[in-house]
Protein backbone atom coordinates (compact mmCIF):
# COMPACT_ATOMS: atom_id res chain seq x y z
CA UNK A 1 0.00 0.00 0.00
CA UNK A 2 1.53 3.40 -1.14
CA UNK A 3 0.92 6.70 0.71
CA UNK A 4 -0.84 9.42 -1.20
CA UNK A 5 -0.63 13.08 0.07
CA UNK A 6 -1.90 16.20 -0.83
CA UNK A 7 -2.85 19.51 0.59
CA UNK A 8 -4.87 22.56 0.40
CA UNK A 9 -5.45 26.17 2.38
CA UNK A 10 -9.06 26.01 3.88
CA UNK A 11 -9.97 29.18 6.23
CA UNK A 12 -6.18 30.14 6.42
CA UNK A 13 -5.87 26.61 8.02
CA UNK A 14 -3.49 24.13 5.75
CA UNK A 15 -5.06 20.82 5.36
CA UNK A 16 -3.13 17.97 5.09
CA UNK A 17 -5.14 14.84 3.04
CA UNK A 18 -2.99 11.34 3.60
CA UNK A 19 -3.87 8.53 2.54
CA UNK A 20 -2.77 4.89 2.69
CA UNK A 21 -0.13 3.89 5.73
CA UNK A 22 2.23 5.67 7.40
CA UNK A 23 4.72 3.25 8.00
CA UNK A 24 8.68 3.19 8.26
CA UNK A 25 8.98 3.04 4.51
CA UNK A 26 6.65 6.15 3.91
CA UNK A 27 6.93 8.27 6.56
CA UNK A 28 9.72 10.53 5.73
CA UNK A 29 7.33 11.80 3.00
CA UNK A 30 5.08 13.00 5.77
CA UNK A 31 7.90 14.61 7.40
CA UNK A 32 9.34 16.22 4.18
CA UNK A 33 5.72 17.68 3.07
CA UNK A 34 5.05 19.33 7.06
CA UNK A 35 8.95 20.65 7.26
CA UNK A 36 7.90 22.04 3.75
CA UNK A 37 4.80 23.25 5.47
CA UNK A 38 6.47 24.94 8.65
CA UNK A 39 9.59 26.44 5.86
CA UNK A 40 6.59 27.99 4.35
CA UNK A 41 5.11 29.38 7.06
CA UNK A 42 1.98 27.40 7.59
CA UNK A 43 1.81 27.07 11.71
CA UNK A 44 -1.60 25.96 11.49
CA UNK A 45 -2.15 22.39 10.23
CA UNK A 46 -5.05 19.73 10.52
CA UNK A 47 -3.79 16.48 9.37
CA UNK A 48 -6.70 14.37 7.63
CA UNK A 49 -6.45 11.00 8.25
CA UNK A 50 -9.31 9.39 7.64
CA UNK A 51 -8.25 7.21 5.23
CA UNK A 52 -5.36 6.36 6.50
CA UNK A 53 -5.11 2.10 6.93
CA UNK A 54 -2.07 1.32 9.11
CA UNK A 55 0.03 4.14 11.47
CA UNK A 56 3.53 2.62 13.19
CA UNK A 57 5.35 4.31 15.83
CA UNK A 58 7.42 6.03 12.73
CA UNK A 59 4.23 7.63 11.83
CA UNK A 60 3.14 8.73 15.00
CA UNK A 61 6.89 10.47 15.44
CA UNK A 62 6.37 11.97 12.27
CA UNK A 63 3.08 13.80 13.62
CA UNK A 64 4.64 14.38 17.26
CA UNK A 65 7.95 16.20 15.14
CA UNK A 66 5.57 17.79 13.26
CA UNK A 67 3.51 19.00 16.21
CA UNK A 68 6.67 20.62 18.13
CA UNK A 69 7.47 22.56 14.67
CA UNK A 70 4.91 24.25 14.26
CA UNK A 71 4.06 24.80 18.20
CA UNK A 72 7.65 26.15 17.98
CA UNK A 73 6.03 29.25 16.23
CA UNK A 74 3.03 29.08 18.67
CA UNK A 75 1.00 26.92 15.77
CA UNK A 76 -1.29 24.04 16.10
CA UNK A 77 -1.26 20.40 14.37
CA UNK A 78 -4.96 18.75 14.77
CA UNK A 79 -5.72 15.30 13.47
CA UNK A 80 -8.30 14.26 11.85
CA UNK A 81 -10.01 10.70 12.70
CA UNK A 82 -12.62 8.16 13.38
CA UNK A 83 -11.49 5.07 12.79
CA UNK A 84 -11.32 2.96 16.40
CA UNK A 85 -8.33 0.98 15.14
CA UNK A 86 -6.15 4.00 14.80
CA UNK A 87 -7.92 6.00 17.47
CA UNK A 88 -6.85 3.34 19.68
CA UNK A 89 -2.82 3.88 18.67
CA UNK A 90 -3.79 7.30 20.31
CA UNK A 91 -5.19 6.47 23.62
CA UNK A 92 -2.87 3.69 24.46
CA UNK A 93 0.08 6.08 23.62
CA UNK A 94 -1.37 9.04 25.76
CA UNK A 95 -1.60 11.10 21.86
CA UNK A 96 -5.38 11.85 22.55
CA UNK A 97 -3.87 14.86 25.78
CA UNK A 98 -1.52 16.08 23.02
CA UNK A 99 -2.89 16.29 19.95
CA UNK A 100 -6.72 18.17 19.15
CA UNK A 101 -8.79 14.54 17.70
CA UNK A 102 -11.83 15.82 15.64
CA UNK A 103 -14.46 14.23 13.92
CA UNK A 104 -14.32 15.82 10.32
CA UNK A 105 -11.66 18.57 9.34
CA UNK A 106 -14.64 21.09 9.20
CA UNK A 107 -15.09 20.73 13.03
CA UNK A 108 -10.78 21.06 13.34
CA UNK A 109 -11.00 24.04 11.87
CA UNK A 110 -13.92 25.79 13.69
CA UNK A 111 -12.14 23.89 16.89
CA UNK A 112 -9.18 25.96 16.08
CA UNK A 113 -10.96 29.10 14.97
CA UNK A 114 -12.73 29.51 18.44
CA UNK A 115 -9.56 29.30 20.07
CA UNK A 116 -8.23 32.26 18.73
Amino acid sequence: MDLKLGHYNKDGIEVVDVEGEIDVYTAPRLRELLIDLVNKKSYQLVVNMERVEFLDSTGLGVLVGGLKRVRAHDGSLDLVCTQERILKIFRITGLTKVFGIHDSVDDAIAARKAEK
